[in-house]
């Protein structure tokens, strides 16, 4: 009889661990995965939504946002400009993309992909979210000093609440008692009564560049990323607040969020520099995997049943999708280019097939990918070329350099990186000893050129523009 109690008490606990998923609460039940889901990324250079079926992991199609550039370049250009952010309502039936660009947060009806209100806030915002009782939506001004406040029905702003200047996010406890506000220039989190819309709490962060937070649905943590320093931090979700723990995560940290399994309560991080997720416990903090996904891992989302994380792979274009029991890359989805915030949205579709308003996806799609490095040491630097047709936009998620130094990326007429180097985009190492570098011109053409005298290599070198040192990492075969 006490064995058989035993046994009971044990899967009772088992299954109580894996109910409700970020950004729900643990009480609420978890939802399988189905074709009535859907699994969505904000496409910074296509200016695209892409929508996947998480039951096939196959791409339905994209909601056209805007152009790639050079169309986006006019003065009578009316379509979003750098769509980056996301977030989504309670009910699963608005998603809210963000486009830095155009300041704008585009609301699009889940079941038929259909844009319904576009609202104007201030300079590039960065991430948006609903509050747990779907009543207001906060957005993360990151250009200005606010968080925007907007009604959850017309999408209007109501009020804004001044936070340390530019906050970079804002996640919810469970509950809806308060909003979590990480900054991306300034050294500090803040907490918010989303009844009040009062600061409450201040949370020290060890860097000023937060681009990500998360709460985790038991309501006791609350994990935060810093890309430039490539740490993240726990703090206490209730008062006082207090800092739990700090973990070194690798450079270009970019994301996290919370799953919840029959193994237990984990956190994954994105880490670009090392193309990987890492897995952590939310108990002891001990990492139990680093799951290696593809080019600069940037936003992820679990599914409603906490059995997958999906993850935006911004330098692939494409979408990874990961089984949490076993912590492996199960599909790579081809999507739109750069995808930076993520949603998956249980339940999005609840009748039809869900197909309206989708479009393919266009040539510009199609990228080429480079990597920069030391010979015989291993690659450092993930460079791609999004095609725009006649141009491409170069990233370069930059890592392997020293901290806080003026580098240059430039092109040189030389293999080795020797000669003449003509600049690209000068840029400065964070205390990582990593950048995310971007420029935009007719590269693929000229590294791609059939003719010696007209091909050129990339590299990148120290000093500035101006005074160009030696070349530290050069294009690899």
């Amino acid at each position: 009889m006490k064995a058989h109690l035993s046994a009971c008490i044990l899967l009772a606990t088992t299954l109580s661990a894996s109910a409700g998923q970020a950004p729900g609460a643990a009480d609420k039940p978890d939802i399988a995965v189905s074709a009535r889901d859907r699994f969505y990324t904000s496409d910074q250079f296509s200016n695209t939504v892409s929508v996947i079926d998480p039951s096939s992991n196959k791409l339905l199609g994209v909601i056209r946002l805007g152009d790639p550039t050079p169309g986006n370049l006019s003065p009578l250009y009316k379509g979003q400009l750098l769509v980056h952010g996301m977030g989504f309502s309670p009910d699963h039936k608005t998603l809210a993309a963000i486009s830095i660009g155009s300041n704008s947060v585009s609301f699009i009806d889940t079941a038929t992909n259909a844009v319904k209100h576009v609202s104007y806030v201030g300079r590039s915002p960065h991430e948006a979210f609903f509050t747990p009782d779907g009543k207001e939506v906060w957005v993360a001004v990151r250009g200005e000093n606010y968080i925007s406040v907007l009604d959850g029905k017309t999408f209007k702003e109501t009020t804004r609440i001044e936070v340390p200047n530019g906050p970079g996010m804002t996640i919810f406890s469970p509950n809806g008692k308060y909003g979590y506000v990480c900054s991306s220039f300034t050294p500090e989190t803040v907490v918010i009564s989303t009844d009040s819309h009062k600061i409450v709490g201040h949370v020290k962060q060890d860097s000023p560049f937060c681009p990500d937070i998360a709460a985790t649905p038991d309501g006791k943590q609350v994990w935060l990323t810093l890309k430039d320093v490539g740490k993240t931090m726990v703090f206490n979700a209730k008062p006082p607040f207090g800092v739990i723990k700090t973990l070194d995560t690798g450079p270009i940290t970019n994301h996290v969020n919370i799953v919840r399994n029959t193994k237990g309560q984990f956190a994954y991080v994105t880490v670009g520099g090392l193309n990987a997720v890492k897995v952590f416990r939310t108990d002891t903090f001990e990492q139990v995997a680093m799951i290696e996904t593809g080019a600069l891992p940037h936003g992820l989302w679990p599914s409603g049943d906490g059995t997958r994380v999906y993850v935006g792979l911004e330098n692939a274009d494409a979408a990874a999708a990961i089984d949490t029991l076993e912590n492996k890359v199960i599909a790579t989805i081809p999507i739109g280019q750069a995808p930076q915030g993520v949603a998956y949205v249980p339940n999005a579709v609840p009748s039809g097939d869900g197909m309206s308003n989708l479009q393919p996806l266009a040539a510009t799609s199609e990228s080429a990918q480079l990597k920069l490095g030391v010979p015989g040491s291993k690659t450092a630097t993930q460079v791609t070329l999004f095609n725009q047709g006649l141009v491409q936009v170069v990233q370069a998620a930059v890592t392997g350099l020293e901290p806080k130094k003026a580098y240059t990326l430039a092109l040189s007429v030389q293999a080795d990186g020797s000669g003449t180097l003509q600049p690209l985009a000068a840029f400065m190492t964070n205390p990582a000893g990593a950048a995310i570098v971007n420029t935009v011109g007719p590269i693929r053409q000229v590294v791609e050129a059939k003719q010696d005298d007209a091909r050129r290599y990339l590299v990148i070198a120290s000093g500035s523009a101006h005074e160009l040192g030696a070349a530290v990492q050069i294009q690899m075969p």
